[in-house]
Formats: C-alpha cells, sequence, structure tokens
C-alpha cells in the first residue's frame, strides 16, 4: 500500500467514526483542509517534472475524490441518524384512540334546584327571580325585621357602596325572602280587580286570588366552613289565601321531601323556633328509614305561618289573607342527597369531584 492508499484508508476510518458533525469537520480539515494532508501533498508537485505531475496529480486528485465520497457518506449517516432521533421523539400511536372533547352537564346544585323547581310546580307553585342587591327595606324591614332588630345580627350582610332615592343602603341579599314580597306586589297588581272585588264582597263568596310561589337563587352571608360558604343558594316559597293553614305546610313540604328523596318513609318533624317573619314558626327536620343517615335527625328548612306585618307589606289584608312560607337550602338537600360532606368541594372548580355526579 503506497502513502495515498494510507492517507485514504485514515480518512475513511476517521470519517466513518465521526459522532457528530463538528467531529466530521475536524476530520475533514486534518485531510482536505489548508494545512491538511492531501493539500500538502498537491503543494509539493511543483518540484515534480511534467510526466511526474500528471501522473501524481492523477493519484493525488482519485485519493482526494474518494475522502470527499467518505466525507459526504458520513454526513448523510449523522443526519439520517438525527432524523431518526427526532421521527422517534415525536412518535405518534395511532392505534391509541383518539382525544375527545368531553361531554359536559349541569352542576349538582343547578340539578337539586331544577328538581325542586318541577316539584314545586307540579304543586302549582310559580317560580320568581330577582336581584342579588338588594334594597334594605325589601331585605329586612318589609319582612318585620326592622333597623335595629337583633335577629338582622344573624344575617351577616355585605352591604355594597350604592346609595339609592332617599339613602337608601342596599346589600347583597342574605336570602331570597324579599321575592315573596316584590312577588305579591306584582301578583296584587296584576290582579287588583279581582283583589278588590273579593275585598268588597260582603257575602263571602269571592275570594282574593292566591299566591303561591318559590324563589331559588344565590344568597350571601359572611360564614364559612366545611358546612357552610359565604356564597350559596336558597329556595324560599310562599303560599297565601284565605284558607291557607299550617296543615298545608306540612302536607306540602312533606311531599316536596319524600319525592325529592326519593323514599316514602322519611319522617318530618316541625320544631318550634323564631323568626320575625312568620309567627308560629318552625324548624323542619327529616329522619330517613333506612340507608346511612337511618335514625338521625337532619335539619333542612324553616317555616311558618307569614306574620301579619308581612302580608301588611306585601299589600294584602292579613285579617282576610293567611298563609304559609318556608326557606331551604337547595346546597345542604344535595349533600344530603348525594353524600357529600363538605359544601366547599361544590364550588373549587374540581373536574374529578364534579364529574361523578354527571
Amino acid at each position: 500500500m503506497n502513502d495515498l492508499d494510507a492517507i485514504v484508508a485514515q480518512a475513511q476510518a476517521e470519517l466513518s467514526t465521526a459522532a457528530t458533525p463538528a467531529d466530521l469537520e475536524n476530520a475533514k480539515a486534518r485531510f482536505l483542509g489548508k494545512s491538511g494532508r492531501i493539500t500538502e501533498l498537491m503543494k509539493g508537485m511543483g518540484a515534480l517534472s511534467v510526466d511526474e505531475k500528471k501522473t501524481r496529480g492523477a493519484a493525488i486528485n482519485q485519493a482526494k475524490q474518494a475522502i470527499e465520497a467518505a466525507l459526504n457518506a458520513s454526513r448523510q449517516a449523522l443526519a439520517n441518524a438525527e432524523l431518526a432521533l427526532q421521527l422517534k421523539a415525536e412518535a405518534l400511536d395511532v392505534s391509541l384512540p383518539g382525544r375527545q372533547r368531553g361531554a359536559g352537564g349541569l352542576h349538582p346544585v343547578s340539578r337539586t334546584l331544577e328538581r325542586i323547581e318541577a316539584i314545586f310546580a307540579s304543586m302549582g307553585f310559580d317560580v320568581a327571580d330577582g336581584p342579588e342587591i338588594e334594597s334594605d327595606w325589601h331585605s329586612f324591614t318589609s319582612l318585620n325585621n326592622p333597623p335595629n332588630h337583633p335577629a338582622r345580627s344573624m344575617q351577616d350582610t355585605f352591604y355594597v357602596d350604592i346609595q339609592g332615592e332617599d339613602g337608601i343602603a342596599y346589600n347583597l341579599r342574605p336570602h331570597t325572602s324579599p321575592m315573596q314580597v316584590r312577588y305579591a306586589h306584582q301578583h296584587v297588581a296584576r290582579h287588583a280587580a279581582a283583589f278588590a272585588a273579593a275585598a268588597a264582597d260582603t257575602t263571602g263568596t269571592l275570594k282574593a286570588p292566591e299566591i303561591r310561589v318559590i324563589a331559588p337563587g344565590r344568597t350571601y352571608r359572611i360564614d364559612s366552613d366545611a358546612t357552610h360558604s359565604p356564597m350559596f343558594h336558597q329556595c324560599e316559597g310562599l303560599w297565601l289565601g284565605e284558607n291557607v293553614s299550617f296543615k298545608d305546610l306540612k302536607v306540602v313540604f312533606t311531599d316536596f321531601c319524600r319525592r325529592f328523596f326519593e323514599s316514602d318513609d322519611l319522617v318530618l318533624r316541625f320544631r318550634p323556633s323564631f323568626f320575625p317573619f312568620t309567627e308560629p314558626s318552625a324548624e323542619v327536620d327529616i329522619q330517613f328509614q333506612s340507608g346511612p343517615l337511618a335514625g338521625r335527625w337532619l335539619e333542612v328548612a324553616g317555616s311558618g305561618q307569614v306574620h301579619p306585618n308581612v302580608v301588611r307589606n306585601m299589600g294584602l289584608d292579613p285579617e282576610r289573607v293567611i298563609g304559609f312560607a318556608f326557606g331551604m337550602g337547595p346546597d345542604r338537600l344535595t349533600m344530603l342527597r348525594y353524600g357529600v360532606s363538605d359544601l366547599r368541594q361544590f364550588f373549587d372548580g374540581d373536574l374529578r369531584f364534579l364529574s361523578q355526579f354527571q
């Protein structure tokens, strides 16, 4: 093997073992660069005769072409290896199922509200909705809860920086009871002629149009622990007429609870209590006869006969119109229905938790 064959063999060996493009360029410089071995051989051609130049030049060119061929082959090999790594990193397994957008669903509290509305609608109750920012009069005074009344402190009201006519204070409503008064005023205005005729009738045959309504919605109080939230839902109910009694309240609410929980063996008790807007007043407790909550009394609502002052503030005559009201927490009903112990989980926005109820 002559010197050119040895150079070519060495170049091919170094080029073929180059692991990176930088290694490849360094090997190229050692053989084909300005100071490379092939370049140095070509520089020494000047001392040769004409015939020797032809023979030697052809041999050197042939060696140079062999090294360049090895260089190109190594470049292509490195490029192919890099592409293979990139394809592997970006590989898509087409045998895997496609990623689909999950179907949405109703929040469990929304499901409860819809269920409540459907049950009471079947009993002839309207559904009323109203403002969440309320006047002090609608939130308290109209409900027999005058200024400085100690019961107001139980509401922990959020007041807002809004001043209405005559300096009226506004707040985030602590309950949906204001809708009872608002709805009653609207009802009386719509049926003004019928109310006037009933009031003027001395025979007792004409009856004033009944008011039968529920008012579900968001309410706000300064309260936050495992079973409470500063924002929560409430559903008020009102039934007023000339012969609506506490007995009707017991029948209506017992029927509602048994239909809501789909349990005929549900037992209710009405425990004496105090609310400014009802007299007499009662807390409503339920007891399941079977299941994980069997035997425990659970408070679900407050209720009572509507106080005469409240009836009067509704624009009605408490001597002729009587009835009952109740207020319950849909959030608590949702907790009982689905066996959830921490109310705050419903409002944390954790889809892993909420998707269980779809």
